[in-house]
């Protein structure tokens, strides 16, 4: 077993270090180009079609739920206590400039997005129970086809599989952290963790989306807002915040503050890490949930993913690793992992302490609902609609099993399954990149869909009607 560890953690090192992040990020920028800078380019319509139609978002087309839905069902799966606890930890390992080279993975990250949403709205395709179902698998299986096609869908398929797996067990134990606190046990919290996702999940993707369309604005919206109160409260310091990050994406040692590891390829590794983590952009987990959604055309459900990609990184990732900065928590290596806890605590005493462990609660509970869908999805695409539901018995057995174990040593099992799904997925992306950008171009140069294009306005070729 330790053999296997030793050979695990040396691929990681190898792995996670510029060569996956050179395909996340050359993939990103491929995509950016070919689709002629789009996340740019129509930003405002963009902002107007997502932000400013949560709930109002049906548009007609084909699909299982609202397009909000099956985005709140995505952003749920990557807004975690990692926004919370983790994004702010990658200043006191490579300092401050990291979180600009985080905001680079996450532009870039838009891209990226939006390509995996629009090709698995085209290549999904209904079950046996007549829901749409989609993503990375199918979109290779069938969109690069052929004996490689089948093999990567396969893939990346499998390794999400056994991934997700370990990994439910590690999100139960987190969000069994508060519940622990107000003096219950461990098996107790599991327990009532389990009892959430199973009346949850087993209500498939229609009770999922009613849920998460619900639950990540407010969860969201309170982390938010208390946390704009203390950047307010701190508002002298936050042209300063600003200024370490932009100095120290380029010139770390100038504003390290005594972090030794703070170098400039430290901070590119760190921030462009840390940026693919957090919103998921190049993992394909999220076309599993906007494949689902009621659309008419393949790129207007694929500004959904670059509205996740703003609302996680951009948005709650940056409000984290800007309240650690401005409140001068982030030269002492010991409030690495607590420093945004700190500082709630400081500015709003125990009523700070107890809105993280609801937000930590709330964003681990809501990751776990989703990702017992994907193991669901995995396993149908597998071996059919009836190993699905087995695997989603087993994501919630291992919601169980975290009352009972650690998994101290699962970091690098999962970061090794985690490097063979994006590599195949990247891998695909890249692939595909023509066909992102056809679909790119069949929306927004069709007045139908876009109001700035010119000529005539008709149904797309990609266009979806009942």
């Amino acid at each position: 077993m330790e053999f296997i560890m030793n050979i695990m953690n040396k691929f990681n090192g190898f792995f996670w270090g510029w060569p996956i992040l050179i395909l996340l990020m050359g993939g990103g920028l491929l995509i950016t180009i070919r689709t002629g800078f789009m996340q740019f380019r129509y930003l405002p319509f963009i902002l107007k079609e997502t932000f400013g139609k949560m709930f109002k978002s049906d548009v007609g087309g084909e699909g299982t739920v609202s397009p909000f839905q099956a985005a709140s069902a995505a952003l749920a799966s990557s807004i975690g206590a990692a926004n919370i606890t983790v994004a702010p930890s990658i200043i006191f390992v490579a300092g401050p400039g990291a979180i600009f080279w985080m905001w680079v993975a996450g532009i870039l990250g838009q891209a990226t997005k939006f390509g995996e949403i629009v090709l698995g709205i085209k290549y999904r395709e209904k079950n046996v129970d007549g829901e749409f179902v989609g993503g990375p698998a199918y979109t290779f299986k069938k969109g690069i086809g052929g004996t490689l096609g089948n093999i990567m869908g396969f893939l990346v398929s499998f390794f999400f599989m056994i991934e997700i797996l370990p990994s439910i067990t590690l999100q139960t134990i987190a969000a069994a952290g508060p519940l622990e606190q107000l003096g219950l046990s461990r098996l107790i919290a599991a327990l009532i963790i389990l009892v959430l996702v199973v009346l949850v999940s087993y209500g498939g993707i229609k009770r999922i989306g009613q849920v998460t369309e619900k639950m990540v604005p407010i969860m969201a919206g309170i982390y938010i807002i208390m946390g704009l109160i203390i950047l307010i409260m701190h508002a002298g310091q936050i042209p300063h915040a600003f200024g370490v990050i932009f100095k120290g994406a380029f010139n770390p040692q100038a504003v390290a503050g005594g972090i030794g590891g703070a170098t400039l390829a430290a901070a590119i590794k760190a921030g462009l890490a840390r940026g693919c983590y957090s919103n998921e952009a190049g993992m394909g987990s999220a076309p599993y949930a906007h494949s689902t959604a009621i659309t008419d055309h393949p790129a207007r459900q694929g500004m959904w993913g670059i509205f996740e990609v703003i609302a996680d990184t951009i948005i709650v990732c940056s409000i984290s690793v800007l309240i650690v900065i401005v409140t001068d928590n982030w030269h002492d290596a010991g409030n690495s992992g607590i420093a945004v806890e700190r500082a709630f605590n400081t500015a709003f005493g125990q009523f700070g302490t107890a809105i993280i462990a609801i937000s930590l609660f709330l964003f681990v509970l809501s990751t776990i609902i989703v990702i017992v869908f994907y193991t669901e999805k995995q396993g149908e695409y597998l071996f059919g609609t009836a190993f699905g539901k087995i695997m989603r018995f087993v994501g919630c057995a291992m919601v169980l099993l975290g009352a009972f174990v650690e998994f101290e040593d699962a970091g690098a099992f999962l970061d090794f399954t985690l490097g063979l799904v994006v590599f195949t997925n990247m891998l695909g992306m890249v692939i595909l990149s023509g066909e992102v950008k056809e679909i790119c171009d069949d929306f927004f140069k069709n007045p139908k869909y876009y109001p700035g294009a010119k000529g005539e306005a008709k149904p797309g070729k990609y266009s979806i009607d009942k």
